[in-house]
């Protein structure tokens, strides 16, 4: 075997194949020093001599009689190292058998380097261990350069055999995750892709099986790890378990679906792409993250790195930030988008995420520069994303204020934009909290929309509710929401040339809202008791509104007032009020059965309330002056309707489809 050194070093040592063959030097040793033991209790006199010459402790050599194995030399390099120890000169003379204890290890590292002893690691480790506590101490000592130059060449080889050893240790995770392509550990569990509607349950499971080491491999990482810090190659032990651990999250981010982006790239994504893909892949990544994979390597450089607490912590920082970082970048991107109303939510579920993730970085990061320092980075994720949010609801509100179309809706139907605005707020009533939360966090922050309405217009009108929504910065943007859409729906509902289309599509679009607000707990405590009664209240006056405009008229033509003169009853007149009634009634059936009411309810009370009106006032008047008429086709030119066919023409109205004009039908 080779030994590396340097020319002017001693010539290279003939390592012992066998512990039991003979060694010329050793059998020299054996003839010259094969002198009678010295007395018992006494001094061997050569050293005796040496002593009293040098002023040196001499350590004797334990006897060489047979050929010293390396256990045993083990047990002599400890006895030498702990007498070390006790010693105050500055220089101790090394003793004999230690030229064998470094010819065994070299053999050792020889046979390592065959492959032969690869089973045996302990005795590996062990002989490591007495090579770096040989090297501290000859480092401490004037000793031969030529010993210190062979320690440390052998010590340099060890390590890196223990470096090659450490690495294929940590790259056994790869074995664990390749062997099943489809994620599934050795027990059939699906570690890594979860879920992302289980994503608070699923961690408990798959925690247990990442990163996947046995116990056995941990030890030993544990065992290599410490030897090559106790040797000073702290640096080199550092590296290979970082760039494993790098490569393992890689690993792990590529089976969750996250990709690396810079922030140019995902600016430059289509946002549905984003939205669909990216972003849930994102969340999930995030949350599996700090639920699992932190977790996990935590527990594990905690166990490698047992004996240097503060080592663990910073490469388990530095580790993790990277990932971090990795993923805050994605966020910024995402963040620095064009604004648009849609992007709100996807945002909200990426700032919950932050949000819910902080409090667990916080117990994963026990040092406290270094948790301040990765809180103060994702407080400030969590401000861009708020601060984006704010945006967004600046531009809902002027998409509302900027559509100046001149249109009407056709039938008095709930206004696209209604819906739009009421769905948008529903769901963000879902968010109602986090909501909340941005808007207290952002509340002194300039909206970019000087020309929204202030609050304190609305002072006065709500009564208990304004004072909650003083309260509630989140509550005051919805109710500011509610004031523009109203007056939307005002300028709106002038379009309509029909005043009593106009109080329909008011009380119309006006149930719409309500509904929306009941039918959504949040949305219901956010806006009140009080605005829902003042709502009704709002939708009962356009109903009495709308049955003014629309059927007084009709009321009206039924009316016995001047029909009887002399107690006689005018037949022209009589005639007119027929003919009146036919007229009107068959013009509203035409119209307003092309009229648009969704609520069946609604729908419902409208035809109720009708019938309520016209057919008993048709009925009587019916009953009284239909004998006046000449029976035959008079009576037929005039009476075209029984009362059951006004009910039943009535119940046509408001279900969106023309129909035909009722004179035409019985022609």
């Amino acid at each position: 075997m080779e030994n590396n050194k340097d020319a002017g070093d001693e010539p290279p040592r003939s390592p012992m194949a066998d512990p039991t063959e003979s060694d010329p030097k050793l059998e020299t040793k054996s003839e010259t020093d094969s002198q009678p033991p010295p007395n018992e209790g006494g001094e061997d006199a050569e050293s005796a001599e040496k002593k009293e010459e040098t002023g040196e402790d001499v350590i004797d050599d334990p006897p060489l009689s047979t050929p010293l194995s390396l256990e045993k030399a083990h047990e002599d390099m400890d006895q030498f190292l702990e007498t070390l120890k006790q010693k105050e000169e500055a220089s101790v003379e090394m003793p004999v058998f230690l030229d064998k204890f470094l010819d065994l290890v070299e053999d050792k590292i020889a046979r390592y380097d065959a492959g032969d002893d690869r089973a045996d690691d302990s005795s590996l480790l062990e002989a490591v261990s007495r090579i770096s506590s040989l090297m501290k101490t000859v480092q401490t000592q004037h000793q031969p350069e030529p010993l210190m130059n062979r320690i440390g060449s052998i010590q340099q080889r060890a390590m890196t055999y223990l470096e090659e050893d450490f690495r294929l240790l940590m790259e056994q995770y790869r074995n664990a995750t390749e062997s099943d392509p489809g994620g599934h550990d050795h027990k059939g569990k699906h570690v890594e892709e979860q879920p992302q509607e289980d994503s608070e349950n699923a961690p408990e499971e798959s925690e247990l099986d990442f990163p996947g080491y046995s116990e056995e491999t941990i030890s030993s990482l544990k065992e290599i790890a410490g030897e090559m810090v106790a040797g000073g190659y702290t640096a080199e032990c550092c590296q290979v378990y970082m760039t494993s651990r790098r490569n393992a999250f890689d690993d792990a981010l590529q089976k969750l679906g996250f990709e690396k982006f810079s922030i140019d790239e995902v600016q430059k994504a289509h946002w549905e792409t984003l939205s669909r893909e990216m972003i849930p892949s994102w969340i999930n990544t995030f949350k599996q993250c700090a639920a699992v994979y932190f977790p996990g390597e935590r527990r594990l450089v905690d166990e490698v790195f047992a004996d240097r607490p503060e080592l663990a912590a910073g490469i388990f920082s530095n580790l993790c930030r990277g990932v971090v970082i990795q993923l805050l970048n994605f966020l910024e991107g995402t963040a620095m988008t064009k604004r648009a109303a849609e992007k709100l939510f996807k945002l909200l579920d990426m700032y919950e995420t932050v949000r819910d993730v902080i409090p667990k970085m916080d117990e994963l990061f026990s040092e406290e520069h270094v948790a301040e320092e990765l809180k103060t980075e994702l407080n400030l994720a969590k401000s861009r994303l708020g601060e984006a949010t704010i945006s967004i609801f600046g531009d809902f509100e002027n998409n509302i204020k900027s559509d100046t179309g001149k249109t009407p809706v056709p039938g008095g139907a709930v206004h696209p934009v209604t819906r739009y605005v009421m769905n948008y707020l529903n769901t963000s009533g879902d968010y109602k909290e986090t909501l909340e939360q941005v808007f207290k966090e952002h509340s002194k922050i300039e909206r970019a929309d000087s020309t929204s309405r202030p609050h304190g217009e609305s002072q006065g009108q709500n009564g208990k509710e304004d004072e909650k929504a003083a309260a509630s910065p989140f509550a005051a943007q919805v109710m500011r929401v509610m004031d523009l859409l109203d007056s939307y729906l005002d300028s709106k509902a002038k379009l309509y040339k029909d005043s009593s289309l106009t109080s329909f599509f008011m009380m119309n679009n006006g149930r719409y809202i309500l509904q929306k607000i009941k039918g959504s707990i949040e949305m219901a405590q956010v806006m009140g008791d009080n605005w829902c009664r003042k709502r009704s209240s709002e939708l009962r006056a356009y109903h009495k509104k709308y049955m003014r405009d629309t059927w007084h008229k009709v009321l009206e033509s039924l009316k016995h007032e001047e029909l009887t003169v002399n107690g006689k009853v005018d037949k022209p007149k009589l005639k007119e009020r027929f003919k009146t009634f036919n007229a009107l009634f068959d013009e509203i059936h035409r119209t307003q059965s092309s009229w648009v009411v969704k609520d069946g309810q609604l729908q419902s009370e409208l035809r109720v309330s009708i019938s309520a009106v016209i057919i008993p006032a048709y009925r009587a008047f019916l009953g009284k002056y239909a004998q006046v008429l000449d029976p035959g086709r008079q009576t037929e030119k005039y009476i075209k309707y029984q009362p059951e066919d006004i009910e039943n023409y009535i119940d046509e109205l408001f279900d969106g489809k023309p129909h035909q004009s009722i004179a035409k039908r019985k022609t």
